[in-house]
This record gives C-alpha cells, sequence and structure tokens, in this order.
C-alpha cells in the first residue's frame, strides 16, 4: 500500500490540473500572461507587473496590479501563452475592458474533450486591508486521483469595490500549503488539513493551522511533516515533491512601509518533536513562527524577485540578503489556550520614498504552527490559531 501511495503521488507532480493522463493533447492551461506595448507601461507602477510568468496549475486568478482603474484604459490587448495546441476564447490579444472586474477567459485542449476557465482581474489594490479578521473564506472541491472529493478552505479579502456575495473584487491574497497535503489525501474535509477556517475566532471567525503527519510519501522522502502555514503569497504545488522550499512564493506588492503588525493567537505544541528522520527529541518541544519581510520586488537587472522558502531557511540572516529592507519577528508564543495579542516591530534600513511610492516592494507575512517546518522538523498535534491581524504605518 505504501509503494502504492507513493507511486500515485509521484505521477502529481507532472500533471496539469486539467487532464487524466499524460497527453499533450489534453492540456488547457494558461502558462503566462503579460500587456506589451509602451503606451500601456503609464498604468503600471512598475514594467515587471506587466507580466505574470510561470502560472501555477493550480491557480484560476491571474491579477494585474494597476495605478487606478479610472485611467485604466478600455481597450488591453491581454497576450497569452497557453499549452501546445489549445485554443482559447477571447481570442489572444483581443482588446478588453478589464476596468467593469474580471474578465473570463477559457482554454480548450487540442482534443476538445477538456477547459479551463481563468478569471483575468485589474485592481488597484496593493495590500487588500490594513486589517485582517479572515471572514472571507470560500470552500473549494477538488476531485482527487483515486476518485474522491478533497474540500479546501481558500482565504480571501474583498475590496471595497464590491458586495461580500461576489466574486468581483475578491483578492486571493493568502495561500497555503493544503494544496500539497492534498496530494495524498482522499475525500479528505476542510478541517482534515493542516489550514482551515474556524466560527470561533477571537472576533467572528479565524484561522486554525496545525502540524501533520505527511504520512508514507513523507516519510519516505524525508519530509515527514506538514506544518500548517499561511501566509501572503501564492503557494506552486508543482514543486512540492522536486523542491518543497520553492513552493512558497512570499509576500505582494505594498505601496506603504510598514512600522508594526499586531493580532490575536492560542497555541499549543504537539507532544512529540522529531526530525526529518523521524527521530525524536525529548528534550525539545515545537514552537509557533510569526514573521514578516519588506523588501524590493526586482533585482538588479530590473527582473522580478520573489522570497521563497530558500531564502528564509535562517531568519536571523534576512537582514544580509540585499533585496531585504526590513524585517519583524515574534520573539515567543508561549503555549496558552486563551486569545493572547502579540506584536512585533519592523527593523532594518529605511526603504527609499520613491520605491515605496511605486510599489517598489513586497510585504510577507508568515504564521506557522511550526517554527522548523520548512526544515521538517516539528510536532504531530501542534495547533496555532490566529485573527484579527493589524498592520501600522505611522512612524
Amino acid at each position: 500500500m505504501r509503494k502504492k501511495v507513493i507511486a500515485i503521488a509521484l505521477c502529481c507532480c507532472c500533471m496539469t490540473s486539467c487532464i487524466k493522463d499524460e497527453a499533450p493533447n489534453k492540456e488547457c492551461d494558461i502558462e503566462s500572461a503579460w500587456v506589451e506595448g509602451e503606451e500601456f507601461e503609464q498604468f503600471f507602477y512598475q514594467p515587471t507587473e506587466m507580466r505574470k510568468e510561470n502560472i501555477s496549475t493550480t491557480e484560476s486568478n491571474i491579477i494585474f496590479s494597476v495605478r487606478s482603474l479610472l485611467s485604466l484604459s478600455t481597450q488591453i490587448p491581454l497576450q497569452l501563452k497557453i499549452t501546445a495546441g489549445a485554443t482559447i476564447e477571447p481570442a489572444n490579444g483581443s482588446p478588453q475592458d478589464f476596468t467593469k472586474g474580471p474578465v473570463t477567459y477559457t482554454v480548450t485542449s487540442e482534443d476538445g474533450q477538456w477547459h479551463r476557465t481563468y478569471n483575468v482581474i485589474f485592481t488597484e489594490v496593493s495590500l487588500p486591508a490594513e486589517k485582517f479578521s479572515f471572514e472571507n473564506v470560500e470552500m473549494r472541491t477538488e476531485q482527487t486521483l483515486l476518485g474522491g472529493i478533497n474540500e479546501i478552505h481558500f482565504f480571501y479579502e474583498q475590496t471595497s469595490s464590491s458586495d461580500s456575495g461576489s466574486s468581483v473584487g475578491r483578492r486571493y491574497c493568502w495561500a497555503t500549503g493544503n494544496s500539497g497535503s492534498a496530494l495524498t489525501m482522499n475525500g479528505s474535509k476542510p478541517e482534515n488539513f493542516p489550514v482551515y477556517s474556524i466560527p470561533d475566532g477571537k472576533e467572528g471567525k479565524g484561522v486554525c493551522l496545525n502540524t501533520q503527519s505527511a504520512g508514507a510519501l513523507g516519510e519516505y522522502m524525508k519530509k515527514p511533516i506538514a506544518a500548517g502555514s499561511l501566509f501572503l503569497g501564492q503557494f506552486l504545488v508543482e514543486h512540492v515533491l522536486s523542491d518543497a522550499l520553492k513552493s512558497t512564493q512570499f509576500g505582494i506588492p505594498n505601496g506603504k512601509e510598514p512600522v508594526r503588525i499586531t493580532g490575536w493567537y492560542k497555541y499549543q505544541p504537539g507532544e512529540k518533536f522529531t526530525d526529518k528522520d523521524m527521530k525524536e527529541y525529548p528534550d525539545r518541544k515545537d514552537e509557533a513562527s510569526i514573521y514578516a519581510v519588506y523588501y524590493l520586488n526586482t533585482d538588479a537587472q530590473k527582473n522580478s524577485y520573489v522570497l521563497d522558502g530558500h531564502d528564509v531557511e535562517d531568519l536571523d540572516k534576512l537582514l544580509e540578503n540585499p533585496q531585504v529592507y526590513k524585517v519583524a519577528r515574534v520573539a515567543s508564543l508561549p503555549a496558552t489556550d486563551t486569545w493572547t495579542r502579540w506584536e512585533m516591530f519592523f527593523e532594518g534600513r529605511d526603504t527609499p520614498d520613491d520605491i515605496v511610492a511605486a510599489q517598489g516592494c513586497n510585504l510577507a507575512l508568515v504564521f506557522s504552527s511550526s517554527k522548523r517546518g520548512a526544515q521538517f522538523e516539528g510536532a504531530v498535534g501542534s495547533t496555532l490559531y490566529i485573527d484579527e491581524v493589524e498592520v501600522s504605518y505611522e512612524k
């Protein structure tokens, strides 16, 4: 049975979300999207924002950040790279009006049997809110390789330009590792995943993050635990088995320089702390982790730059990274069964005003039920609850 699970999961990393087997003529994905032309650069903060490369096969929303929707051209000819042989509607490069909300694109496979839909969204929102209460949660169902249905929670923020019942204006800026865990789960409910919504937060709903066993596959690959992790950014499931740390892409553009972040938590560590070889350490206790990074989102060559799990393996050395301006960390999160307030202040270099104004920096905010989860060390059963998180900008 163990070998069967491993074989199935290994197949996942080379499949896209819209096909049943590895037949090229059944693929139907958007791989990249971009806006061409110097006349359109004025609508974006930076030229790098005009391109979205390596779009995840699990992503259904493609988001472009613009300076203003009021001044945005109503004739944007979006260019799209789709998988070989597939067709797309509306036509590739046809002028579209993105000022009225998402434009839905449908990609159909070469054999006509498979299709996927994408919402392409142009938004003037960077960080969608200064306070995150995690009231907005969407449950999605995904069919598993074994024929069952997984139900997974996705968290989003609602912009002020839309009503709470509409998908228009939803910003899926929060990511989790749930899609990675789903590779070997079958017919699971949201509460069976490492991250899910709870009805009894500090105020209204909250979020539960818990460290789980990664099963036979995880143990075989020296990745025996899956820590509950919620962060601003995106999760690329296609890297889970080949390079797990690359799966976590931290940060979203933010046009204001943060000073402090506060929130509320509850935490209890699991009983047995283990390493990647499942060796137990009776003298070690698991710890939760909350930290944030404010960093430059383009490199010296003006290419897009995103922090991933490799960059944050050693938080003590983050400020040595020339891309990083500031870092904030919660020093300690003692175990508690009651909602307890935490706060952290940013330390590091001041960011040049022109870079801040041009949204030249990303804000990464990360919560984890196991501090060493990225190294696959921690305790199964460690549980962190979070709610009412607020970002402050006044110096």
